[in-house]
């Protein structure tokens, strides 16, 4: 993805987090979460684009239009983190 500007979730806390009590994403920003290759989206408020990325930035797999509540999106076993970006 070109042209977004994401926060980085770094540590276990960041990642367990993620965008949960985010009320919403202006256009362009988003969170890259980092040693992940399966998302959730409890407790979120919007549905989200998920961008799986490999070790090398390259795009593995995308799921747009993610619902809240749902229990598991995985990226595949190449995956090794995902951006995630308002539907």
């Amino acid at each position: 993805m070109l042209g977004v500007r994401a926060k980085v979730a770094r540590t276990f806390a960041e990642r367990a987090r993620g965008l949960i009590g985010t009320r919403d994403l202006e256009p362009g920003t988003g969170m890259l979460i980092l040693h992940c290759n399966a998302i959730h989206t409890f407790f979120m408020s919007f549905p989200i684009d998920a961008t799986f990325l490999d070790r090398n930035d390259r795009v593995v797999k995308v799921v747009k239009g993610i619902r809240p509540w749902r229990p598991i999106v995985w990226g595949g076993w190449r995956a090794s983190k995902v951006l995630e970006t308002k539907s």
